[in-house]
């Protein structure tokens, strides 16, 4: 693998001289934690060099994978066994998805999961804006094997779990849902990823249980998906796009007035927390050209 050489460039040659990740990190943390986060593998820390990026969009395939299997398989598991899953199962799992999936690969991508997620960042300056088409296809990617593989094992019961406006909702309900609740999933990661209120590891159990307490109170109005992803693989391996417009939007509209209402909660971002969240680890080293 490329290391940062002493003057600050990349073994590789492909970064710009400046200072090195572990002056950076030296000048940033106290002794003890500097050596601590001295022991990470190099494409933990150099989020400049982009020769590692891999790492990083197969980590959000595989967890975005997990959470639409757990997500869209809940509900067609329910179906398929007259239902012995339950709704409240069926809520509670993606929601304890999303909370492992953050805990084993958190430091690695930030386990965004969810397309309005590195958008969200990148619009409060804590993402990279390169980064945000890699990441959306990485999860687009994973949230259609997770149909695949589904619609391999059971068929298209239940429409693989499709979201779709619940039954005796009309499409404007359900839009109106699905903004709200992004609004509030969005501040949320937002939220606890900001110098203010970071809480660090804990910070999963925040947003699993937000996603779980969207779904006990709206899923039957929407389906609860606050994700384009967990929405599209399911609803393009089952072949059920009509109301595909929905998911679509509103958690876009949803993600725009969370950001508009993080700027007035703390103001503008880029700092140093929400990057760490954003990116999985440090923020990334500033660079100088000579």
């Amino acid at each position: 693998m490329p290391a940062s050489t002493g003057d600050g460039g990349s073994a590789s040659g492909g970064r710009p001289s400046g200072p090195s990740v572990e002056a950076l990190v030296r000048a940033r943390h106290p002794a003890p934690v500097a050596d601590l986060l001295e022991r990470e593998p190099i494409w933990a820390r150099d989020f400049d060099n982009l020769s590692f990026e891999w790492r990083r969009l197969f980590s959000e395939l595989f967890g975005t994978f997990l959470l639409v299997l757990a997500g869209a398989g809940a509900g067609v598991l329910d179906t398929t066994t007259r239902g012995a899953v339950g709704r409240a199962a069926g809520v509670i799992a993606p929601a304890l998805t999303v909370l492992a999936v953050i805990l084993f690969m958190g430091a690695v991508s930030g386990a965004h999961l969810n397309p309005v997620a590195p958008l969200a960042f990148a619009l409060r300056r804590d993402f990279g804006w390169r980064r945000v088409p890699g990441y959306v296809l990485a999860q687009l990617t994973g949230a259609l094997l997770a149909a695949l593989v589904l619609r391999a094992l059971f068929g298209t019961t239940a429409h693989l779990g499709t979201t779709l406006p619940g039954t005796g909702f009309g499409p404007g309900q359900a839009f109106v849902i699905e903004a709200v609740l992004t609004l509030g999933l969005v501040s949320t990661i937002l939220g606890t990823a900001s110098s203010a209120q970071n809480i660090g590891v804990l910070s999963a159990f925040g947003v699993a249980a937000y996603v779980a307490l969207a779904g006990l109170w709206a899923g039957p109005v929407s389906g609860a998906s606050m994700n384009p992803a967990r929405s599209v693989g399911p609803a393009l391996v089952s072949g059920h796009l009509s109301d595909l417009w929905i998911y679509l939007t509103a958690p876009l509209l949803g993600t725009l007035a969370a950001v508009g209402v993080a700027h007035i909660l703390r103001g503008p971002g880029g700092g140093p927390s929400g990057s760490r969240a954003a990116q999985g680890t440090l923020k990334p080293p500033t660079t100088h050209t000579s």
